[in-house]
């Protein structure tokens, strides 16, 4: 049984366990190597492995409709599975390509095609954030910036909604697909190491039920890379080669998070002190930390960051 698998891990590292998605991976055609952009990709590989953003969504579509089930054991070594609702947190993604290029399909890998006069384009770019401060995202000079140094911005979104407002994570992406078909057809490959996003986890109900337990309120925010290249670190230096988990060995793509938020986490139903790789709270400070830290270098406000964080704007 699942819960006797997990037993002897602590419950933080089932939640990333059970809400990690494992995507299909595919292999790049030999003939396509030299369309690879070399400062995302500079090391020569026999094969380059990759994911589809559709196939990525598809491991969220079941999450969506009825939650992602996290077994728990608790201080009293009784067990229930809680569950949570993916919802899309943020997400930025810059690639080689213009975004005419890639929904005329110009961009060879790209076949959709979309298009509106430029006030409706100005109008849906300022309503998904883009360029705009304001609304959560860089400021225009940062932007510029970063596409001239990690390629286009192609899109970005940063959700401001309260949780009670908000739609789950495949419904937000089947609705922004609509707009920019890019969300559907572009590649890992495709995308700078600068693409990301991130998913906030809010439970919903637990079995079985009947015990009220404060901190399986718990909400957690999770960021994953979008990008293959994040992921192509030399061999030579891969002290985590070795540790690649047997999913990937069988033709998948595991993307693990590199940074984590969590909030009303109040008792220690969580958190264990030999938890993989150490203790949790140090772990979880390290995640923190992490995540912090790469959004201070895309020079981004993440409004749930900030919420989860306890940072809060007047």
């Amino acid at each position: 049984m699942i819960l006797d698998s997990v037993a002897k891990q602590s419950n933080l590292d089932c939640f990333l366990q059970c809400t990690t998605p494992t995507v299909r991976s595919q292999l790049l055609p030999k003939s396509e190597f030299g369309s690879l952009n070399r400062l995302w990709h500079p090391w020569e590989r026999e094969n380059v492995e990759y994911f589809t953003l559709n196939d990525l969504w598809d491991c969220y579509d079941e999450w969506s409709a009825y939650g992602a089930g996290v077994p728990i054991v608790l201080n009293d070594n009784e067990t229930l599975v809680q569950y949570y609702v993916p919802y899309l947190s943020a997400i930025q993604i810059f690639t080689s390509n213009l975004r005419e290029e890639i929904e005329s399909g110009d961009g060879d890998c790209f076949s959709d095609s979309w298009s509106t006069d430029e006030s409706e384009s100005d109008k849906l770019w300022r309503w998904d954030g883009c360029c705009s401060s304001e609304d959560g995202g860089s400021d225009q000079d940062s932007v510029c910036h970063l596409n001239n140094r990690l390629g286009y911005l192609y899109f970005q979104y940063f959700e401001t909604s309260t949780p009670y407002g908000r739609v789950p994570l495949m419904d937000k992406i089947n609705g922004l697909s609509r707009r920019y078909p890019g969300l559907m057809s572009l590649r890992s490959i495709d995308l700078s190491p600068a693409s990301w996003m991130a998913v906030s986890w809010y439970p919903i109900y637990h079995i079985p039920m009947g015990r009220t337990i404060k901190d399986l309120s718990t909400c957690f925010l999770t960021y994953h890379t979008l990008s293959s290249s994040f992921q192509e670190i030399d061999p030579e230096d891969d002290i985590k080669l070795a540790e690649k988990n047997q999913k990937e060995k069988e033709g998948n793509i595991s993307l693990p998070p590199f940074g984590l938020a969590t909030y009303k986490m109040q008792g220690d139903v969580w958190l264990s002190s030999s938890g993989c790789g150490g203790g949790d709270q140090e772990r979880l400070l390290s995640l923190l930390g992490v995540a912090d830290s790469w959004l201070k270098q895309l020079s981004v406000q993440h409004h749930d960051f900030n919420y989860f964080s306890g940072i809060r704007h007047g």
